[in-house]
């Protein structure tokens, strides 16, 4: 029997894709400013970055990668067991640690790379198991699978169901793993309860906070330190330095025990080169404003209550959401891609999110909020976005009213 030829099933999937309407296109941006985005020669007003208090392109954090890169180059050159670990990475991780309240921390290139890395060093058993909220970030989906252990996944939110999935599961090692903050929801993972169903069931419980840190709980500390949790309820925190952070990588917090063990063993960690020193110099000073500027956080909750007021005045079908990440249900895919694309014709760049990477019939607009927006500006996108509904599933009645 003959092999599948790779190319005709590329083509085949690619023709599926064009059928569905769902080929992914890529945008450049040419230039940016704070919220402001140059793509093909028209500036557009953004709200679907993550970087929620504005860091990105903050004086002192550029200065910084800047002068470290002046000093030490453009790369760590190695892997950071050979000889890429480098003081500003030690620095770094020693800072994070300190901010989240975890004895130690471990760099990584990126959030997918980190997941990979905790679930392969530690399910590495067949008989292993890793119980999943359904929506959960697919760099946690996928961690699990290439670990080789067993997926069990539960509904969303539902405590009850993660419950139901580790008393079923089999006798090997147990690791229960949520977000944070869920980024295509907005909405927060009841910690405390998950915390004692791990404790209950002898699970390890792993938060991936990648939209939490920064942004939540007192000093932005994430949804762990919000809700009241540490180290010895949940012994792995994943942190991301690419959000609220504004720059890339990621960090895993735990104890000496666990951090020394991912170090020792976790391929993604080994096999890779460093991340650049002047990156780790950036965030570095990225943390230090985050825990500083509390004001950056006051004005992300004001925004978030100025476009839920809005929302809700227009008429808008909001999520239960009390965080940056905003999204507004749409329904069928057509419907999200009319918006969006009327929405730039007005000035703004704003997500349209569809399946596969959201469920079929929940479609949506994912607004995402910065410090760096004005209410003017968040009001504007509230009428942009009503006109725009307005006119793609009531053109007729637009039409008499202008005419």
């Amino acid at each position: 029997m003959a092999r599948p030829d790779l190319h005709d099933r590329i083509q085949a999937q690619r023709k599926l894709s064009d059928a569905q309407g769902r080929t992914r296109v890529r945008r450049a941006v040419s230039r940016r400013d704070g919220v402001q985005l140059e793509i093909d020669g028209q500036w557009l007003t953004g709200f679907c970055s993550n970087d929620y208090l504005g860091l990105s392109q903050q004086f002192g954090v550029v200065s910084a990668l800047q002068d470290a890169a002046a000093r030490e180059g453009t790369g760590a050159t190695a892997s950071q067991l050979i000889c890429g670990h480098h003081a500003l990475h030690e620095a770094l991780e020693r800072e994070m640690a300190e901010w989240l309240g975890y004895p130690r921390a471990l760099l990584f290139g990126s959030g997918y790379a980190a997941n990979l890395a905790v679930q392969q060093a530690l399910l590495s058993e067949e008989d292993d198991v890793c119980v999943q909220d359904r929506l959960n970030h697919a760099s946690l989906l996928d961690a699990t699978r290439l670990a080789g252990c067993r997926l069990r996944r539960y509904p969303h939110l539902d405590t009850e169901g993660a419950l139901r999935q580790l008393k079923n599961a089999s006798d090997g090692a147990a690791m229960l793993v949520t977000d944070g903050v869920f980024s295509m929801d907005g909405d927060i993972a009841p910690l405390r309860s998950l915390s004692l169903v791990a404790r209950m069931q002898e699970a390890l419980l792993y938060v991936d906070d990648a939209h939490g840190v920064g942004v939540v709980g007192q000093n932005g500390r994430g949804c762990v330190a919000e809700a009241g949790l540490g180290v010895a309820d949940v012994p792995l925190q994943l942190a991301t330095l690419g959000k609220a952070l504004g720059g890339c990588g990621a960090v895993v917090l735990g104890d000496d025990a666990m951090i020394n063990h991912l170090a020792e063993t976790a391929r993604p960690y080994i096999y890779t080169t460093a991340v650049p020193p002047a990156q780790a110099a950036a965030s570095l000073a990225a943390v230090k404003l985050a825990r500083r500027d509390d004001w950056r956080r006051e004005k992300l909750t004001e925004l978030i209550g100025v476009f839920r007021a809005g929302a809700r005045q227009h008429g808008l079908e909001l999520m239960p959401s009390d965080t940056p990440i905003q999204p507004l249900l749409c329904g069928a895919e057509s419907t999200v891609m009319a918006l969006s694309a009327a929405l730039e014709t007005a000035g703004f760049l704003v997500s349209a999110v569809r399946p596969p990477t959201v469920p079929e019939g929940k479609a949506r607009l994912r607004v995402s909020l910065s410090a760096l927006h004005t209410p003017m500006q968040v009001r504007a996108l509230i009428d942009a976005i009503a006109h725009a509904r307005d006119s793609v599933l009531h053109p007729q009645a637009l039409n008499a009213l202008s005419a």
